[in-house]
């Protein structure tokens, strides 16, 4: 019996996970004996939502591993990698290509458009959340938003587009990090009340274990946060995750939590806010003296980038259906600035340095590199913010 609505990897691998036609296509020109015509596809998006100006792209690991031992050849930006929708001339921008025969990687298109286009929309918002709270402690706190079953993508998604800490214990495993918490409301509830939580906290976790309180439970936050300060002596932090029908002003709340930990001795306590916390609150928090955030359901449910894969090329001549761009291209980036454009040798807005922008990671289905690790994927995102200007 299946417990959970979960695909294995075997269930992906052998194409259960894709769309039904694809499937019967594959049928159809094997008949036809057109299964192993070559072509090219390029995967492309020709907007990011919300307005984003730009994005960035994450599960290109997973793409790889999808297909691995089929005789493709896989060139992709490098995971982590900022991009826009279209290059300076208008054309969208090609992220990643694969060219082999048709019959060999068809199948899989649907997954591999899904580990992209879900991954790449959680670490571009991530991405954003961390350029607006500059070198700010953000932890994730998403995962009970969405199905568990990707829950580890959840997190190395969030992690690689600069947050600092994960919550499950599978989650950093997987990344190499060990998982954080403060305290859940229930903590409070069960023993009774906030002092008597927090006097608990402090006589049974592990000594390394930071205290972090949780001081909106019963009470207005102040009084908690002193209730805190007096139960824990080593008191870390106190966090803030008031329901939004009680919250008011919310960086008054901070303000006035500050204070009062000031005031008793507690200028060393770290002021964190959860809950319902956007981009557009982030920067009247941080000036409220906000010290760190627990960003949740618009992380984990950011939306997916609407990435399509399209044949441009088959048999060496340009093909592409009604609204698509035809042909091999040969995508560049500036140097400078970060840019991209087709068929170029030099940036045509500055005249600088142009460098081909897609690496190839998979040559007749074998790994033509080494793939990178999770933290050298995340020091890319942080790196190309400077790029970020670019798009805007």
């Amino acid at each position: 019996m299946t417990r959970f609505n979960i695909a294995t990897e075997q269930d992906i691998l052998r194409g259960k996970t894709s769309d039904i036609y694809f499937q019967r296509t594959l049928e159809i020109l094997k008949k036809e004996k057109r299964d192993r015509v070559s072509v090219l596809g390029e995967v492309t998006t020709h907007n990011l939502p919300n307005g984003w100006a730009w994005g960035v792209l994450s599960g290109v690991e997973e793409a790889v591993r999808l297909l691995e031992g089929k005789p493709v050849d896989l060139w992709s930006l490098p995971e982590g990698s900022l991009f826009t929708p279209k290059t300076a001339s208008g054309i969208p921008t090609p992220v990643m290509t694969v060219e082999g025969p048709y019959g060999a990687f068809g199948l899989f298109e649907t997954p591999m458009l899904g580990l992209l286009c879900q991954a790449s929309g959680i670490t571009t918002k991530a991405a954003r959340v961390r350029k607006l709270a500059g070198d700010k402690r953000i932890i994730s706190f998403g995962v009970r938003r969405m199905h568990p079953g990707v829950a580890p993508m959840i997190e190395r998604s969030v992690y690689i587009g600069g947050f600092d800490d994960v919550t499950t214990p599978l989650g950093a495993e997987r990344l190499g990090l060990s998982p954080v918490g403060t305290m859940p409301h229930a903590l409070t509830i069960v023993m009774g009340g906030p002092k008597e939580a927090f006097e608990a906290m402090h006589r049974h976790l592990e000594k390394k274990i930071p205290r972090i309180a949780l001081v909106d439970t019963y009470y207005d936050e102040k009084i908690e946060a002193n209730i805190a300060a007096e139960a824990i002596p080593d008191l870390a932090g106190v966090r803030i995750d008031t329901h939004s029908t009680r919250r008011g002003n919310l960086a008054s709340i901070v303000r006035e939590v500050r204070w009062e930990l000031d005031i008793r001795g507690h200028k060393d306590a770290k002021l964190y806010v959860s809950g319902g916390i956007s981009e557009e609150k982030i920067p009247e928090l941080l000036e409220a003296g906000v010290d760190g955030f627990g960003i949740g359901t618009s992380l984990s449910n950011a939306p997916t980038i609407d990435f399509a894969f399209d044949i441009v090329e088959m048999e060496g001549k340009p093909v592409a259906k009604r609204g698509k761009f035809g042909g091999r291209k040969r995508l560049m980036r500036c140097v400078e600035h970060g840019c991209y454009e087709v068929d170029v040798r030099e940036c045509p807005g500055c005249k600088g340095e142009v460098k081909p922008a897609l690496v190839q990671y998979l040559r007749k289905g074998r790994l033509a590199r080494k793939l990178p690790g999770v933290k050298e994927i995340r020091k890319r995102v942080l790196d190309e913010m400077k790029y970020a200007h670019f798009a805007l």
